[in-house]
């Protein structure tokens, strides 16, 4: 865009800026001595020295030669014109030069200009003068009409203005991305980790119901971008050869807990017995975001204050149960870390098919490594266009250093118009999970039922 931009803009200043015109002609200058002065009664021809072609190569644009050169060619007085002039080094040969806007008026100029000199130019040659020698210009190029003007000069303007363009555009380019600190694609993702994606899930703002779109919208975009991460990580399962995850983030507000909650259900969905932990001891909000009672939950458990029977709580009529932070402790981290964590995570593995533990942020605090011990993986959640580069390598290179790498990414809340939502797309029934009826279509439906 900047190329054409730039390009265009040239294009436009070269067309309103005026045309200039040039015309040269080469003229010999010498010094004569008339007949009637000589001996022979033959006109005598002198060279005229370096000095004298000096002084008339500065009187050449001066009044006492435009003056003239104006009234001789009929224009009036005080009339703009042009004049250069060069003399050469080794003769008397002197080049005049005329520029302007009309390309007849330049050519007579170049050419009248040199006899006009001539004929003025003995009053600034005293010694000429004294012998009674005149000056005269014999034209040995003469000036010509030119055909295209030498300013502006469309082609080289155009070229330059390519030229600028393209660098703008590498310097703008280079400039974005130096200043463009978020994830916003999967390839920003993959230069910071050789790691899978696993799934990108977009931005739904349809959802009415609440943020668990596999209950209030199941065949949305955003419930079918869940699906097709659960299938994703069944394979990275296969891999682990284990049935457990703690998702995570690198910093806070990518959506992690609301991603979790819907792959649990998706998981529950498929026919497994999944058990979704809240392990973000410190800011825990799975609970309330399902609607459930958050006062007892895994502190209550590892405090030995309740059986794993009692605190669990199953969601609705699913295969689906959770298991609430509870109380908030002051030792988080100790808590997670410790033997009875171990041995109470070891049991529940025993007892469902899938265990999904939600954890805090890698890059604030140790937890999500801590949890990460106990599952067999662990998925990381990047928001799109929220998430900097700087700490999702942070964090990526925090667990890469305690050898617990990431099993794999997931990129949320993609724009419905960004590149990777248009590659993946939706088949079917779910292209228009998100398409209102139309007042005609809802008359069609009323009538349709009554």
């Amino acid at each position: 865009m900047s190329l054409l931009a730039v390009v265009a803009a040239t294009a436009v200043q070269t067309m309103l800026t005026p045309a200039v015109y040039t015309s040269s002609s080469k003229i010999y200058l010498r010094a004569t001595t008339p007949a009637s002065a000589t001996n022979n009664n033959q006109v005598a021809t002198y060279a005229i020295s370096a000095g004298d072609l000096g002084t008339y190569l500065e009187v050449l644009t001066s009044p006492s030669v435009m003056d003239p050169l104006r009234t001789r060619l009929g224009l009036p007085a005080g009339f703009p014109l042009s004049v250069s002039g060069e003399v050469s080094q080794t003769s008397n040969m002197m080049t005049i030069t005329a520029t302007g806007g009309d390309p007849q008026l330049v050519a007579r100029v170049a050419t009248e200009a040199g006899p006009v000199l001539a004929d003025v130019a003995k009053k600034f040659s005293p010694l000429l003068a004294s012998n009674g020698q005149a000056v005269e210009a014999d034209t040995i190029v003469p000036a010509s009409v030119p055909a295209d003007p030498t300013s502006p000069n469309a082609k080289r303007n155009l070229m330059l203005g390519a030229l600028l363009g393209l660098a703008l555009g590498v310097g703008l380019a280079l400039l974005r991305h130096t200043l463009d600190t978020k994830v916003r694609t999967e390839e920003d993702i993959k230069a910071l980790s050789k790691r899978p994606i696993l799934g990108d899930i977009p931005m739904v703002k349809s959802v009415k119901n609440g943020l668990l779109s596999l209950e209030s919208d199941p065949h949305g975009r955003h419930a079918e971008s869940i699906r097709r991460l659960r299938t994703n990580i069944l394979f990275v399962d296969v891999t682990t050869g284990g049935h457990s995850f703690v998702v995570t983030s690198s910093v806070p507000g990518e959506g992690k807990t609301t991603t979790t909650i819907n792959l649990a259900l998706a998981m529950a969905d498929a026919g497994s017995k999944v058990l979704l932990i809240d392990g973000d001891l410190r800011n825990p909000s799975v609970a309330s975001t399902m609607g459930l009672d958050g006062s007892f939950g895994l502190t209550t458990l590892l405090l030995g204050q309740a059986d794993a029977d009692d605190v669990i709580q199953r969601w609705r009529e699913t295969t689906l149960h959770v298991l609430p932070a509870g109380p908030v402790p002051p030792n988080p981290s100790e808590l997670l870390g410790s033997e009875p964590m171990e041995v109470l995570f070891g049991k529940l593995s025993h007892d469902y098919d899938f265990i999904l533990v939600d954890s805090p942020p890698v890059v604030p605090v140790i937890d999500a490594v801590l949890i990460n011990k106990l599952t067999h993986g662990l998925i990381m959640v990047v928001g799109a266009e929220r998430t900097k580069k700087r700490d999702l390598a942070s964090a990526v290179q925090s667990l890469e250093t305690v050898d617990a790498p990431v099993a794999g990414f997931a990129l949320n809340m993609v724009s419905a118009g960004s590149s990777t939502a248009h590659r993946y797309g939706y088949y079917g029934y779910t292209r228009d999970a998100d398409v209102k009826p139309s007042r005609r279509a809802k008359r069609s439906q009323a009538k349709h039922h009554s």
